[in-house]
């Protein structure tokens, strides 16, 4: 076999298998070291790389198919990657195909342009002990040398003060294809759809609004989630974090992305009205395939243009000029909320190690981190408050990207007053430390829990409360609220219990200084429930069930628990490293952080 088909056929695999994971709530184990391997990448489809033995791996990577001998095509290498992932149980054939079809004209071009031997790929599959994984090269972005302004400790606002209240979506998952009866616990990655077949006295069915298990939403539940917030409103503003299209990522097309993205764009245009501003951010979902984000430098039919024309188009009536034009370069933005506050919408597929187009250059795309910087000492010099907006959390990111944006966050610490971010569709907050002693906190990324039930969750939305828009306001988070849909109750009417409730009410599950007794979340405040979450197991459980949007079966504890605050405190991929290392997990907590795809 040639070296470059082996090379090529390695890398389609490697990059394959996180594809076809999903993003399942943590459940707790009886096998310590892997529970947090659980938490990120439990395969939806029954395949687990960590059954796999270092010496098969590289077997696996090193003979594919003696077909190959011949020159290499793209089908020829797409073919070979569907078997191989047929015999290795990644997923079922029909999916199988139909992925390695998917991605393999934009896979393979990228592919080709970088390098992964065997044991780069081993060691990225199970780890560091399998072999070694640096795919990725170390970078830094420039800071102006202007000096870092003197922090002030941020003061609670005076009673009374004005607030601002935010609705912030993230996560909707619609999918076009749900039907209620279908089989709820299929073998495919999603369920409760037209082709999971008809349920057998063993297995579930789908439930008219949604339903616990891996299955995301119809269209009457979201519409019915818009009714509700139109309702709830007034609302200053709305911040919404992407993923629209359902977890169906091996046999979506471009215009039925496009036809989504109107779809929904629309609905909550219709729904909130002309007079509510709503700052959307791009997420992984958007592309077909999933996770193809390619830096600007890729131009033609490969480009991300056919998406970032046609979100500029829908989203024109809420953003200016100004930001639809860097939304079409490369899916990021900045606007003027209020006089003295301004938001940024980054592209954190950027960040992603699932979006492959970075294997060609991790380098800072699209010089997003130093437009950042630029925008920020901007704000600094005029006297603005900043918040951040995005899908992926930064804590999940690749490590140098993670590493720039926590030491941006560092020195601007005083400009960033919040940071929003959805992708995990749980309930979860990650903490930011100043870099010289990682012990001050100075920043939280607030990380809000999904609109799609998908898997096993009641459907949700958070209302982030804002110091408001006065003279000398500290833009900061006050507190926050999540709000669910009870799939039980909405399922089954009181009157009728077989039959759904028909215009079914979403229901407060929590207030944040209520439920744990803060007064508000600015950042030394989630530090301090940190702490409590290690000395008081009973708030540690609340915020358990919380995070799971009230529906969890088991409690989280000893080894759970201490994964769980591991996450919490790692607004950098290299501190969840590290953490995972201090604590005994062998690489596989870091490993499988990474991996996630929700």
């Amino acid at each position: 076999m040639r070296l470059h088909q082996l090379l090529l056929i390695t890398r389609c695999l490697v990059l394959m298998s996180p594809l076809l994971g999903s993003c399942l709530p943590v459940q707790p184990s009886a096998e310590p070291r892997l529970l947090f391997l659980e938490r990120f990448s439990r395969p939806g489809v029954g395949f687990n790389w960590r059954n796999v033995s270092c010496p098969l791996c590289k077997a696996v990577f090193t003979i594919v198919d003696i077909a190959l001998l011949s020159d290499a095509n793209e089908e020829r290498v797409a073919r070979a990657v569907g078997e191989a992932c047929i015999r290795l149980h990644l997923a079922d054939e029909q999916v199988c195909r139909q992925i390695t079809e998917l991605f393999r004209d934009d896979f393979l071009w990228a592919l080709e342009q970088s390098l992964l031997w065997p044991t780069e790929a081993c060691a990225l599959l199970l780890g560091p002990s399998c072999g070694k994984f640096d795919m990725y090269a170390p970078w830094n972005i420039t800071l102006p040398k202007i000096p870092k302004p003197p922090v002030t400790p941020p003061s609670p606002p005076k009673p009374g003060s004005p607030q601002s209240r935010v609705l912030f979506l993230t996560d909707i998952h619609w999918d076009k294809e749900y039907e209620v009866g279908s089989v709820a616990d299929c073998k495919d990655p999603l369920c409760c759809r037209n082709d999971s077949g008809s349920p057998s006295w063993r297995r579930r069915e789908a439930g008219y609004w949604g339903t616990y298990s891996k299955c995301d939403l119809p269209l009457r539940t979201v519409e019915n989630l818009l009714e509700n917030v139109a309702r709830a409103g007034p609302w200053d503003w709305v911040y919404w974090t992407g993923d629209i299209p359902a977890h169906n990522v091996w046999s979506q097309t471009r215009k039925q992305q496009l036809s989504e993205l109107t779809v929904i764009s629309r609905l909550i245009h219709k729904h909130l009205g002309p007079n509510v501003t709503v700052y959307p951010a791009v997420g992984n979902h958007e592309s077909a395939p999933v996770n193809s984000f390619p830096p600007p430098f890729v131009h033609g039919n490969r480009s991300s243009g056919w998406l970032y024309d046609a979100m500029a188009e829908e989203w024109a009536p809420w953003l200016p000029q100004q930001a639809l034009k860097t939304l079409r370069y490369g899916g990021f933005y900045t606007a003027e909320l209020q006089p003295g506050l301004r938001l940024v919408s980054l592209n954190m597929n950027f960040c992603a190690r699932e979006n492959f187009w970075l294997m060609v250059n991790s380098t800072d795309p699209a010089n997003q981190l130093q437009w950042l910087v630029h925008i920020l000492q901007a704000s600094e010099d005029k006297g603005e408050k900043v918040h951040i907006i995005g899908h992926i959390p930064p804590g999940l990111c690749l490590g140098s990207w993670s590493w720039n944006y926590y030491h941006v966050v560092n020195r601007y610490e005083s400009t960033i007053t919040g940071q929003f971010f959805g992708h995990t569709h749980l309930d979860e907050f990650q903490m930011f430390y100043d870099e010289e002693t990682m012990t001050r906190p100075l920043g939280v990324a607030f990380v809000a829990p999904s609109v799609t039930t998908y898997v096993n969750l009641n459907p949700g939305y958070r209302v982030y409360y804002v110091d408001g828009n006065y003279k000398g306001s500290s833009r900061l988070v006050l507190d926050h609220e999540t709000y669910i849909l009870n799939l039980t109750e909405a399922n089954h009417s009181p009157e009728a219990p077989r039959s759904p409730v028909q215009n079914p009410k979403w229901t407060l599950l929590y207030r944040a200084t209520e439920a744990y007794g803060l007064s508000s979340l600015f950042p030394s405040e989630c530090n301090e429930l940190m702490r409590t979450f290690i000395s008081d197991d009973r708030i540690f459980q609340k915020f358990w069930y919380l995070r799971h949007k009230g529906h969890v079966s088991e409690a989280c504890k000893e080894t759970c628990k201490t994964t769980i605050l591991c996450f919490l405190r790692s607004g950098r991929y290299d501190d969840l490293e590290q953490c995972d290392h201090l604590n005994g997990f062998g690489g596989n907590l870091a490993r499988a952080a990474r991996t996630t795809v929700c």
